[in-house]
């Protein structure tokens, strides 16, 4: 039989601020992270808005000649793992180490060391404009590497990559290495820092992003009518997972039970979900036969919701896979209206705001939901967040390529 999975701890941080408790002040409070760059000069873009990490201080967790040999992306990959590890009261040296591993991925990774290296190979050449830390700054198994060396993990190790679905196939993944038996202890999420000038260049010159840069706190909105693009964002979510007999022998305090994932793809188109959303429904469908659970025992989804085109497509998913429950006792959220889209960090940011709502018995709300598209029709828990006790929360998450995951947890008080 395989092993049950539990949550024992949890780091966060978004551009509503560093830390879990940061994060859901923001949430419940329905307050925006997003507004003007500040990264580069978009004086010739189109898009002039970012969810950007503000009051960072990477110091606190690295020594100061480690800063220039790692990409943002890992930074906030090893700041969100020692919060993580810190809250499940792990040692720094595992008795075990072969035991625990680490699943850590990002879906662009260190764009940002390639932006400045290319940049700084044009002004001094290539003997001197590029660091021999160029390569390990910027690879994205490197951030599962740097944190497995930091916690002396010497289990399976990983670095996920599937767009917007990497934080939550890393989490799911893991946890079917635990379940299995091939790890006890499993640190997995994903982490991202793209706020650059390509990334910000390439998403809008694909039409994804949203351009109501006089309004930053009202871009992001989820199922509107008037939505018209996502909101690029920076962040990371990881969590430590744990065999449940693992943590109850060691007296870990268990925040949730990981009883669900599925994952599978469209195979339909490069960007674009299926119309009819047969690959989200899926994806659902496997994670709560995983879970081994009826439809009508959800009562939360944090949805994928990026504000896009792509809202109603999930909606439909949504509806075809919960039939009547989607209109009694089932609520949905898009926390991403709040802080813009994490790319590779969502699915994992999310997982966590998923396991913090079981346990405070809040649903964290959808902002900016002014103008509900009438394609749009489920209980978006509009504006405010509304206190309401489930026992099972769903995490959406689906990414370029058609990539789909869907992560079930359970909640333990």
């Amino acid at each position: 039989m395989p092993r049950r999975v539990a949550v024992t701890g949890l780091g966060v941080l978004s551009p509503l601020g560093v830390g879990v408790d940061a994060n859901w002040r923001a949430l419940c409070a329905g307050e925006s992270g997003i507004g003007p760059i500040t990264r580069f000069d978009t004086t010739d873009f189109p898009v002039k808005i970012a969810g950007e990490v503000r009051d960072f201080d990477p110091t606190r967790w690295l020594a100061k000649r480690e800063l220039r040999q790692m990409d943002v992306f890992i930074h906030y990959a090893i700041a969100c793992a020692a919060m993580a590890v810190e809250q499940a009261g792990l040692d720094r040296e595992p008795p075990e180490a072969e035991r625990y591993g680490v699943y850590v991925g990002a879906g662009l990774g260190g764009i940002t060391t390639i932006e400045s290296t290319i940049a700084s190979l044009r002004e001094k050449g290539p003997r001197h404009g590029i660091s021999p830390y160029f390569v390990p700054a910027l690879i994205i198994n490197l951030a599962g590497g740097q944190i497995s060396i930091r916690h002396k993990c010497k289990g399976p190790n990983m670095g996920h990559v599937s767009a917007c679905a990497t934080g939550a196939h890393a989490i799911g993944e893991a946890a079917r290495v635990i379940a299995y038996g091939e790890a006890d202890v499993m640190i997995a999420g994903g982490s991202e820092s793209t706020v650059t000038p390509v990334s910000i260049g390439g998403f809008a010159s694909a039409r994804a992003l949203s351009t109501r840069n006089d309004e930053p706190t009202r871009a992001s909105r989820p199922f509107t009518a008037s939505r018209d693009g996502f909101v690029l964002s920076e962040g990371a979510g990881i969590l430590v997972l744990e065999a449940w007999e693992h943590a109850k022998a060691r007296g870990a305090e268990i925040l949730a039970e990981l009883v669900g994932y599925g994952r599978n793809a469209d195979a339909y188109h490069v960007t674009l979900p299926s119309p009819d959303g047969e690959g989200a429904q899926r994806c659902m469908r496997l994670a709560l036969a995983d879970a081994g659970l009826a439809p009508e025992a959800i009562g939360y989804i944090n949805a994928h919701g990026t504000s896009t085109a792509a809202d109603s497509i999930e909606t439909k998913a949504v509806r075809g896979v919960f039939g009547k429950h989607a209109d009694g006792g089932l609520v949905v959220s898009s926390t991403k209206s709040m802080t813009g889209h994490l790319l590779g960090a969502a699915g994992s940011f999310e997982a966590a705001v998923s396991i913090l709502a079981l346990r405070e018995g809040i649903i964290p709300p959808t902002i900016n939901l002014d103008d509900p598209d009438p394609a749009c029709d489920l209980d978006y828990v509009p504006h405010r967040a509304r206190e309401l006790s489930v026992e099972y929360a769903m995490s959406n998450s689906f990414g370029f390529g058609g990539t789909n995951a869907a992560l079930i947890f359970r909640g333990v008080r």
